[in-house]
Formats: C-alpha cells, structure tokens, sequence
C-alpha cells in the first residue's frame, strides 16, 4: 500500500441503535496494605519522582548518592582542574556534538570545588587519592537548577546530560597529570554535600 492510497472505510447504517453499555464493576476492597508488602524501593523512587519534578521547576534537587543514578568525585577548583575538564571534553567528544562534551560537573565557587558526577559504585572502588574524594551512599547532594550554567553560586560548569557521566579511569588519569589542589576533608564535605545548591 502506497503512502497516498486511501485506507479502507467501514460503512455505518443510518439510523441504526446503540446497545447500552453495561455498567462497570468494581470489586470494593477493605483491606489496608501492609507496608512489609511493598517494594522496600518505592519510597525512595517517590523521592526521587518529586526531586526531579522539583528540578523542572528550577528548584533545588536533594538526590541520594548511589542506587541507579551517580556517585560523586570531589577535587579543588582552580586552572589545574579546569585543565582537567578541557581534556575529558576531549576524551568524551564524538563527532556529532558541542566541544564541552564532559560528563556532568558542578563547580562550587564559593568553596573552590569541583563536584564530578561518576557512576554509581565507583565509590566501592575508588582507591584513596591525593587529589580527589570519593562519595556514594549513603549521602546526599544537592543539585542546582538545570539552568544554573554561571555564578554567583554553584552551577553546571559541564551540564548534566542524560547519556554520560564522568569516566572514573580516565578522571583519576587526569587529576594525576594536573593535580589540582588538595581533596576537601571528607568529614567536612560530607555535612555540606545537601546544602551545596
């Protein structure tokens, strides 16, 4: 069939009747749930529901660290590591896009940080490092808006993208060639991570 040839009509007869519709029946139930039945992963997918909402209205977004979404690689801010982001936009650039193709990272202006958004379960991994810090669960991070791409305040220095994150191996590579300035406490970064937005 050709894409202009017409489709089959169904002729209706004029005049003609409708049956009445039977009515719907529901089975009314008095039970309750017991929570022990639900999913022990539903409350924390209706969290992460309204976190997303909330980031579609530009408001702050408190995500959990881990799961299915990301961990976080934490290292000083300055020209070593702005080094190190020009070349992973190098590594993570395919023909076809804009050159800031790292994965997502937030700088943190005010405590001269920047936050890499890596795969979740690369804290389980991570080998303690000079230069960076690692975190996965159970902690939080809050994410500025989409649209927040400058200061004042943290922002997207690379945007967050729905195909990539950060290549752990490749980071690590990176913050041994630039070296940028000591990792932030963990102690320190932890008790801030929820507030950072």
């Amino acid at each position: 069939m050709s894409l202009t040839e017409q489709l089959p009509r169904r002729t209706a007869t004029p005049g003609r009747t409708l049956p009445d519709p039977a009515p719907a029946g529901f089975t009314p139930t008095t039970g309750t749930l017991d929570p022990r039945h639900i999913a022990p992963d539903m409350a924390d997918l209706a969290a992460r529901v309204r976190s997303l909402m909330a980031l579609q209205q530009q408001d702050v977004l408190q995500l959990p660290l881990g799961g299915h979404l990301f961990d976080i690689v934490v290292t000083a801010s300055g020209p070593q590591a702005h080094a190190a982001v020009a070349v992973m936009d190098g590594i993570q650039h395919t023909s076809d896009e804009q050159p800031d193709a790292c994965g997502p990272v937030i700088e943190d202006p005010h405590r001269s940080w920047l936050i890499w958004l890596v795969p979740p379960g690369t804290s389980d991994h991570w080998t303690p490092h000079r230069h960076a810090l690692c975190l996965g669960r159970p902690h939080h991070l809050a994410l500025p808006p989409v649209s927040a791409t400058e200061p004042p305040g943290p922002y997207w220095l690379r945007p967050c993208r729905g195909d990539r994150l950060v290549p752990p191996t490749a980071l690590r590579q990176l913050l041994d060639q630039f070296q940028p300035g000591p990792a932030p406490h963990e102690t320190l970064l932890a008790s801030v991570l929820g507030t950072i937005a």
